[in-house]
């Protein structure tokens, strides 16, 4: 009796710790956290110009391979493996990728292989669209309608206090360092987290194990029939046809190729060029940081409950216009100012009247960078509601958004002019806010909130939402 009494605490604990962890945002905080570790040490090193190296045509050139890579593959590989073995599965293809991409770094402080750094750069962008495009399905997929922005917010947060930890991490290690490079102890903290991170991905669960508030589950459990890679291709090939057949996705695309777009020039040519090596890493912590402010700000903004989603969306569309010019007016005159002084390397937090403008400047353009992607996000959110979906319109985002930051890196690899890197960039960026008006205007109210159901009914419930779903789609 005693044994059997000393047990239901510990049993009950462990149900209530299996519960919480079944829940939607348990899972959107443990994918936030892997991503915290994975891609967010990986920004970190990106964040400090160059990679770190004082060449930063090397990173450039891996940059370009990881983009083209992830464009290829989000589309055409990943969609069928996340259908056949789910998210689980697909953070552990791609978690491993990013140590190798820092240990390709560590490699060359040493050895000045670049055809390593290259070749990591595009198994890391294979990689990666096996991480994100998982990440995004869970992310816009598994909470209800109207907590898809406090969802975004959240995993925004901790993904880029990723970013903000790595570059605090490397500000200190560096702070006395005279050299262009960072110290071969930065390489290897971001390849141990990376590595932690990676591990993680084994707590994922899958949709059809995760019960929102309603009662419902997050998705259906996977199709019991066994199909073959080359008929999961072929329709996925269909899936993403009907993607593109779908006008209000068709005219999202100009926003989803800018949406890595500027990373090349706030990264390489104003934080790179401009700003000695541990004003770089703290630049970039800074950096992060203010995406975790940007992503706090939109995600409760399109989450207010006096609006309708339709108004959300509206509201949603005019932040984004107004920070956005605001912002990169003043990514205008600092260029101006920047081409006068005709220095390289050159400003220090230490002469701080003259540092406190640039520094503001680069905060806000990572602010900016979260409004953009959030607000992509969630206007996918408003169009899929299912997992499957979710990772079709996700595949479709990554393959964009690899293609823009892969033609972007290499007009930075190709030295044009600062001033013309920011005049591209401000010009596709409102050419992409024109295209998406119809889309703003055509998001549609949340759906009703459905009843909790009995447990025995909850894949009944679901294969009909999910079906209901596929035909609106």
């Amino acid at each position: 009796m005693d044994t059997a009494d000393d047990s239901r605490p510990a049993e009950t604990f462990r149900n209530k710790v299996y519960e919480t962890w079944r829940t939607p945002m348990s899972q959107i905080l443990l994918i936030s956290v892997i991503c915290f570790c994975c891609p967010g040490m990986y920004n970190a090193i990106s964040g400090l110009g160059g990679s770190g190296q004082l060449d930063s045509t090397v990173a450039a050139n891996a940059t370009v391979a990881l983009l083209a890579a992830t464009a290829a593959s989000a589309l055409t590989l990943v969609p069928p493996v996340f259908d056949m073995l789910g998210p689980r599965a697909c953070l552990l293809i791609g978690g491993w990728c990013y140590p190798l991409y820092s240990g390709a770094l560590l490699c060359y402080n040493h050895t000045h292989n670049s055809a390593f750094v290259i070749a990591s750069g595009a198994i890391l962008g294979i990689g990666a669209s096996f991480l994100w495009v998982a990440q995004g399905a869970i992310m816009v997929s598994y909470p209800l309608p109207d907590q898809k922005g406090r969802a975004i917010a959240l995993f925004w947060v901790v993904f880029n206090l990723g970013g903000g930890i790595g570059s605090f991490i490397s500000f200190a290690l560096n702070f006395h360092s005279k050299s262009g490079t960072v110290t071969d102890g930065t390489y290897g903290a971001f390849i141990a987290i990376m590595l932690v991170g990676w591990i993680l991905c084994l707590f994922v669960s899958p949709p059809h194990k995760v019960v929102r508030q309603d009662g419902s589950f997050a998705g259906p459990p996977p199709s019991r029939t066994k199909r073959g890679i080359s008929s999961s291709i072929r329709r996925e090939f269909r899936n993403f046809s009907a993607s593109l057949a779908n006008w209000r996705i068709l005219l999202l695309i100009p926003a989803f190729f800018c949406a890595n777009f500027f990373y090349s020039y706030q990264q390489n040519s104003v934080n790179g060029a401009t700003f000695t090596l541990r004003t770089r890493s703290l630049n970039g912590a800074m950096y992060w940081i203010a995406q975790m402010v940007g992503g706090l700000a939109i995600g409760f903004l399109l989450d207010v409950k006096w609006l309708t989603r339709p108004k959300r969306a509206i509201l949603g569309y005019v932040f984004v216009f107004v920070t956005g010019f605001v912002i990169w007016g003043g990514g205008l005159a600092f260029q101006r100012w920047e081409n006068k002084i005709g220095k390289k390397q050159w400003l220090d937090f230490s002469d701080s009247r003259t540092f406190i403008g640039p520094f503001w400047l680069y905060f806000f353009y990572g602010a900016f960078d979260a409004f953009w992607q959030s607000y992509c996000y969630w206007l996918m959110a408003s169009l899929a509601e299912s997992p499957q979906a979710a990772a079709k319109f996700v595949g479709l985002y990554k393959t964009f958004q690899a293609a823009g930051g892969a033609v972007a890196w290499r007009i930075n690899a190709l030295a044009y002019p600062p001033l013309t890197q920011l005049t591209i960039n401000w010009a596709l960026l409102g050419a992409a806010l024109l295209f998406a008006i119809p889309t703003v205007l055509s998001i549609m109210p949340s759906p009703t909130t459905i009843i909790a159901q009995p447990e025995k009914n909850q894949e009944e419930l679901v294969k009909k939402r999910t079906s209901s779903i596929a035909d609106t789609t």
